[in-house]
This record gives structure tokens, sequence and C-alpha cells, in this order.
């Protein structure tokens, strides 16, 4: 090869070189791609953020949601208490109501002569010179008049001085009536309970019982109270006591108790 030739190789090869140099990629700026970073790890970390709050708060909506659905159950359940306790109150007075005015409609002339001459406050016990029937009717006043503290105490007394009345057994019944209309269901099942122990053949039992499934039922007891009631239906068919026994029961399995 001659220098001519030579020489336009050099100036080929030259070009080459200066060709590529110039259409290659310049070299990165190492401060630039440590912004670049750091640039996309605060995009990912805002990114994070922002999904951590929309759970945050998505979390606090359904507490809120559960909070106001739990207080809305409270305070229907505090209305529907309200109306059964309501419902309740009128039971007892009602009941307490229609057996008052069975019990008025018998005769009984001399134990009103006696409180009609207004000699005696009604229920103070022992009636001067007064018979059994005298002072079993005082102490009835009582409940009429609805002054339940003193029948409590006047059948109290009637019972202690004429344990073997024929009205003992009524009283021992209107005793416990006593305490169930002011809600002392455990003194009330108990002189219940007496009717039946100590008066088993008494007209009274059938409404004993009834009335010991009430104040279980009161009570919570709902095992015992399905019990009585079942029993005045079983023992005493065809009777106030039996069908007032049904309604509680039907009642009872209305409330999933």
């Amino acid at each position: 090869m001659n220098k001519h030739h030579l020489l336009l190789a050099s100036v080929l090869i030259s070009g080459l070189v200066s060709g590529c140099t110039l259409t290659g990629p310049p070299e990165e700026d190492p401060v630039q791609t440590k912004l670049n970073e750091l640039d996309r790890r605060m995009s990912a970390v805002e990114r994070v953020m922002q999904n951590q709050s929309l759970v945050d708060l998505s979390q606090e909506v359904q507490s809120l949601q559960r909070r106001t659905a739990e207080l809305q159950g409270f305070s229907e359940s505090l209305e529907h208490n309200a109306v059964a306790s309501a419902e309740r109150q009128r039971e007892l007075y009602n009941d307490l109501d229609a057996r008052i005015q069975a019990l008025e409609a018998r005769p009984n002339d001399r134990s009103a002569n006696v409180l009609d001459g207004g000699t005696l406050p009604p229920g103070q016990l022992p009636v001067p010179g007064g018979s059994e029937d005298d002072n079993y009717r005082a102490a009835f006043e009582l409940i009429k008049e609805q002054r339940y503290d003193q029948a409590e105490v006047a059948f109290k007394e009637f019972l202690a001085i004429y344990p073997e009345s024929t009205n003992a057994p009524n009283a021992q019944y209107w005793l416990g009536e006593s305490y169930y209309v002011r809600q002392r269901f455990d003194d009330a099942l108990n002189s219940f309970q007496s009717v039946l122990d100590d008066f088993p053949g008494s007209r009274k039992v059938a409404d004993a019982l009834l009335k010991i499934g009430y104040c279980n039922y009161e009570l919570k007891r709902w095992d015992a109270a399905k019990q009585a009631l079942a029993k005045v239906q079983s023992d005493y068919p065809d009777t106030t006591a039996a069908r007032l026994a049904e309604q509680r029961l039907q009642r009872m399995a209305s409330e999933g108790v």
C-alpha cells in the first residue's frame, strides 16, 4: 500500500471515530440521577400516604356507622322496654280491679255496717267487737283504696290473729297482691307459694299459681314461669286463670323467651 492509500485510510478511521463520539449518549449527571431517584421515591411515598388516608377515612366512616346503628338499636330497646313496662303496669291494675269488683259483688252486709259506721279507719285491726269477716273486710278495704303498704300490714295482722279463718287463703293471696302491685316480686312469689302450700284446697290456688307464673316472668325466670303457667292450663282449664295463662305464654313466645 502506498502513502496515498495510508493517508486515505487514516482519514476514514478518524471520521468514523469522530462520528461515533457525536452520536453516542451523553454521560449522565450523577446529581440529576440522584434527584430523579428522590423524586420517584417521593411520589411513591405520596401515593402510599394518600391511599392510607383513604383507608383511615373509610374505617372511621364504618366505625361511625356502627356506632349510629348501635345507638339506634339502644334507643329502640329503651322505647320497647318503656312500652312493655307501661303495658305490664296496666295489666297489674286491670287485673286487680277486676278481682276487687268480683269480690265487691258478694254480699257482706255485716262487715259493711261496721265500716260504714265511721268508727274505724279502713284496715285498722282488730275491729273492736268485729268478727273474722269484719276484720278481713277492713284489711281488704285498703286494697280497694290502693293503699298497698297499709294493706300489707293489715293482712299480716289478720293472718296472725286468725290463722285458721276461712278467709285466711284469701288474705294470704291479697297479701301477695299487695307485694305484686308494688313490684316486690320475690315477696309476692313467696306469698303466692304459701297459698299453694298452706291452703291447697282453696279456690285461690289457681289464681295464686297464675301469679307465681307472672312473678317468675317479671324476675326473668323463664322456665319457672312457663312451668307455672302451663300447670294453670292443665289443672284449671276453662277458667279465667287458664285464659290469662295462655295469653302470657303467647306473649312470651312472641318475645322469644
